[in-house]
């Protein structure tokens, strides 16, 4: 049996990226699944590639009628809602605290936190009633390090998701719902290219420049991919995940776990080489 058989998912920001895999395997595992993006043409594509259990419905998660639609709109058609992940992102403004355009700081944070605190507000409604559910939402490493992305507003917004997932957690886990993140490390996606500003088409070829770049960049010597973060959530929306409720989920191949080792002995190579001085 499939690990989401019979499960009613909604996963926004699905149709590139993390959410566009996220889609394809949570379908794949069994689940019925409603994605949402802004463009209309990928999504529709998206569905004609996955078939039936593949359900597209075009979404600002920065509106929230748009959102409150999604979640109506899925309960109506499915009965029930299983698993809500919270993928939906954008870029964030660049450069220094001097130079912040107040516009786009705002913007950036009505979907990076909330888009988010709109998925959970609708969509705990229908959980709480319901008894069960499983929200996910899209972390980053950059939560927890400074300097791990090339944005400080990106970086607040995405520490802001982390400590929601446990404030919501901690209130929903008492009507059996779950709340949890995931963070992910360097993965190997669009998204890269579309902060240095390249348009969407453009954006989405730079993910295979992306893998040698990102290579060496955690212990583990591989770029992440997309399907890392989609399996996480996998996990998180199944049976499997039933007692874990507020935690975050770093899936980054160690990169933020402490200092490399390779870095670490060569330091201590020098250090040590250089008492080699003393008469």
């Amino acid at each position: 049996m499939a690990r989401l058989d019979g499960k009613v998912a909604i996963i926004t920001g699905g149709t590139s990226g993390i959410g566009e895999k996220t889609v394809e395997i949570f379908v794949a595992e069994g689940a019925k699944v409603v994605f949402c993006g802004r463009r209309e043409a990928l999504g529709q594509a998206i569905v004609e590639r996955l078939g039936e259990n593949a359900e597209f419905i075009a979404v600002d998660v920065a509106h929230e009628d748009q959102v409150a639609g999604l979640i109506g709109t899925t309960r109506e058609r499915h009965g029930r809602i299983d698993c809500l992940f919270n993928n939906a992102g954008c870029p964030a403004p660049k450069g220094s605290i001097t130079e912040v355009d107040r516009a786009e700081f705002d913007y950036s944070l009505s979907v990076l936190v909330g888009g988010v605190m709109l998925g959970m507000k609708y969509a705990a409604k229908v959980m709480m009633e319901q008894g069960f559910g499983s929200i996910i939402n899209n972390g980053s490493i950059a939560a927890h390090q400074a300097g791990f992305s090339s944005s400080m507003v990106y970086s607040a917004a995405k520490a802001a998701v982390v400590h929601l997932t446990r404030c919501v957690a901690m209130e929903l886990g008492e009507s059996g719902v779950r709340v949890n993140s995931i963070s992910p490390g360097a993965i190997a996606t669009g998204i890269f290219g579309k902060v240095a500003g390249l348009p969407d088409e453009k954006a989405e070829q730079t993910a295979e420049i992306l893998k040698q770049a990102f290579a060496t960049a955690q212990p583990i010597r591989r770029a992440g991919l997309p399907e890392d973060i989609a399996h996480a959530a996998v996990f998180l929306a199944s049976d499997e995940s039933g007692f874990i409720n507020g935690r975050d989920i770093v899936v980054d191949g160690g990169m933020i776990g402490g200092r490399h080792w390779s870095v670490q002995q060569e330091a201590l190579r020098q250090m040590f080489g250089a008492f080699g001085d003393i008469g």
